[in-house]
């Protein structure tokens, strides 16, 4: 299959696992934004084929996984009203908040729907106008477009039984909060894909600069991300600061400037609380104030949390890319994916997911 079966050339990964080796002469320590990158490494196996000299971290790439607390349990909250439909992609159900999970909520019988889109949420308020419908809208920049959409549609028709209860995050402060973290150690980042499409690469460009920092734009195959740590070692042993475009098959350098519209003109930039590193300013998006009938935080009411999250759990810590998943001491007993502590084992980009499912898992 074309951009496919090419980007997973034995042959291909072998040449470049040589390379890197051939090019590395110094210790590096190198983040992969993306929970994507993150499966598709700990799947692949790929940081076994990099010399010992060259350390992958893992960062907060998984959209799911920085959901902060806060919000699943008004998601949760809001899915256990009689008068409300709570629609959520998949991989939101089993994310523990402190008042259980959305299948919890489910099981108790409140109307939870898994949808694939926010326009399968919108369809469902125009076939149901008795009911409020809700849509848990989470991402990066990545889903921002759809969301937004779905927004602009419901304001267009007038839906008024039509909300989000909104936890967008973005990218490059995420990666500012990093480079300016006590202890950190990155020194290059392999930049998600899926959000460059959506947002180009320049605004990384300041970024690199400011903090000598490479940002590599990479794919999600292994000659993708290969290929992007063999660009982030040559510039770090060249001392060049700089943003390449590994993926230039599906990332322009301006991204999608009609997606980057829609964002703008539903949505405002505004700070945002984030699982495992807090809040961080500029770093999220909320409905402009043309929407906010169709903000579901305005919309209903809240109770205030009343308890903390399971102290137990180092998601905060696999998140800054501080704790590798398999060396916290409740993997694989205590949490699982069936008894989660916290999201990073139940979503499908969340690192402890990955470990758990293609490294230290045993049938035995």
């Amino acid at each position: 299959m074309k951009y496919l079966d090419e980007y997973r050339d034995a042959e291909t990964v072998r040449h470049l696992s040589e390379a890197i080796a051939s090019a590395v002469t110094q210790p590096w320590v190198l983040m992969e934004v993306c929970g994507g990158q993150t499966h598709a490494i700990v799947r692949y196996g790929l940081d076994s084929l990099l010399p010992p000299e060259l350390t992958i971290i893992h960062g907060p790439g998984c959209p799911v996984c920085v959901t902060p607390t806060p919000i699943i349990d008004k998601a949760i909250a809001l899915a256990r009203r009689p008068e409300i439909i709570l629609c959520s992609f998949g991989d939101m159900l089993r994310v523990p908040g402190t008042q259980g999970d959305l299948f919890l909520a489910k099981s108790e019988g409140g109307d939870v729907r898994s949808v694939y889109s926010p326009m399968d949420a919108l369809a469902l308020a125009k076939e149901s106008p008795d009911r409020e419908v809700v849509f848990f809208a989470v991402g990066f920049e990545t889903t921002a477009p759809a969301n937004a959409m779905a927004v602009y549609q419901a304001k267009a028709q007038g839906i008024a039984n039509f909300s989000i209860l909104c936890s967008h995050v973005l990218v490059p402060p995420a990666i500012e909060a990093l480079m300016t973290s006590p202890g950190n150690t990155v020194q290059a980042f392999l930049a998600a894909g899926h959000v460059c499409a959506v947002m180009g690469c320049d605004e990384y460009q300041p970024i690199a600069a400011k903090y000598r920092v490479p940002i590599v734009v990479t794919g999600f195959e292994p000659v993708d991300i290969l290929q992007g740590i063999l660009l982030c070692v040559r510039q770090l042993e060249e001392e060049r600061f700089e943003v390449e475009n590994q993926y230039s098959r599906s990332v322009r350098d301006q991204g999608n400037e009609a997606a980057q519209n829609l964002i703008q003109q539903v949505f405002q930039v505004i700070p945002r609380e984030w699982r495992g590193l807090g809040e961080i300013p500029a770093s999220g998006l909320g409905l402009a104030p043309e929407f906010a009938a169709f903000d579901a935080e305005k919309k209903f009411e809240f109770d205030k949390p009343t308890s903390e999250d399971d102290e137990r759990c180092l998601s905060g810590l696999v998140l800054q890319g501080r704790l590798q998943p398999d060396k916290c001491p409740h993997f694989g007993k205590d949490c699982t994916p069936e008894n989660p502590l916290g999201a990073t084992m139940v979503s499908n980009e969340g690192a402890c997911a990955a470990y758990y499912r293609y490294r230290t898992r045993s049938l035995s």
